[in-house]
């Protein structure tokens, strides 16, 4: 769901288009910035990328035409899908669910100043007018391919130049951390269930324990443990958080450092560690707020006995079903 940063942008993460009519979905994180008059998308949370990393995408408020669902016709296999209509070019993105397309849908026609057409109505002309020719052609300019490389077990895009003639020539000057890829991932590719259900997963940010960097990783919560992978399709956790030594997991309001500019940042409180992890939008954040402090408290109502049925790992298919190891690095 997009929600207010503290610089007062609508930000949230999107599906979009890599090309039109391709077909091909890529997961970004977009922020609509209506005091600098664009829309910008990004990897990932600007706060996980490195220093200096950059938008992937740009597009300015003004050049905005139209925004509006896609028809069953443009995109009939794209649930949720909307089309930003800018200059000459369509930009297609996907939302999670019918109220984050709505939201998306009237904060970009607020920002652009457009009302929804009901007698056929257009926006002023002057506005498409106003763009040079440099930067339209700016927007047209991503001819850029990427190779896709699978680097330690994760997804690694990295861009590559293409010749005219249509041959792909050297690597670009990339960013010097390779960043991973939240591209559409096939049915086929992820893992079987294995163990007890989970009770919720999905993608947050947590902060290591040595080095305090700020690292994505996939999240699985089931009855006995809260554990993290550096992937989706990881086998073995990083760590596993056993919901026995959870003392309590609430929104971080006290914050310093650098936790002082992260938006939806909660903690869990362990026995002998705090964790901080950043959701991607409020709702996520209450979301697992609400899911920990039930698992924990159904844990408590269990029989002495139900405690020792799981082993402390969250073992997956294909991997070892002894105890999980942490990683005693930055994790």
């Amino acid at each position: 769901m997009p929600y207010l940063d503290r610089q007062n942008r609508i930000c949230g993460f999107l599906d979009i288009e890599e090309n039109e009519t391709c077909g091909k979905f890529l997961r970004r994180y977009f922020i609509l910035d209506t005091q600098a008059n664009h829309l910008l998308w990004y990897m990932d949370n600007p706060q996980n990328l490195a220093i200096g990393a950059g938008a992937v995408g740009s597009l300015q408020l003004t050049y905005i035409s139209k925004v509006s669902v896609a028809t069953p016709k443009q995109k009939p296999k794209t649930p949720f899908c909307f089309v930003i209509n800018a200059l000459s070019q369509r930009y297609f993105l996907q939302a999670s669910d019918q109220k984050d397309l709505q939201d998306w849908v009237e904060a970009l026609n607020r920002a652009s100043k457009i009302t929804v057409p009901k007698g056929g109505s257009v926006p002023p002309a002057t506005e498409i007018t106003k763009a040079p020719v440099v930067a339209q052609a700016q927007e047209r300019k991503p001819q850029v391919a990427y190779k896709t490389e699978i680097v330690g077990g994760v997804v690694v895009h990295t861009p590559i130049s293409i010749n005219q003639d249509g041959g792909e020539g050297g690597e670009v000057a990339a960013h010097p951390l390779l960043r991973r890829s939240q591209s559409y991932i096939p049915p086929s590719a992820a893992r079987p269930p294995a163990g007890p259900p989970p009770l919720k997963s999905g993608f947050c940010v947590k902060q290591g324990n040595v080095r305090k960097s700020w690292k994505r990783r996939y999240f699985v919560l089931d009855e006995f443990s809260i554990s993290y992978y550096k992937c989706e399709q990881d086998k073995e956790p990083l760590r596993s958080i056993l919901l026995k030594d959870v003392c309590k997991t609430h929104e971080c309001l006290v914050k310093s450092g650098d936790l002082l500019m992260r938006d939806n940042l909660f903690e869990i409180i362990t026995s002998s560690r705090t964790f901080y992890i950043q959701a991607d939008s409020p709702e996520d954040m209450h979301s697992w707020i609400r899911a920990i402090t039930a698992a924990v408290q159904a844990l408590k109502t269990r029989p002495r006995e139900m405690s020792f049925v799981r082993c402390p790992s969250a073992a997956r298919p294909g991997g070892s079903s002894g105890p999980s190891q942490p990683r005693p690095a930055a994790e």
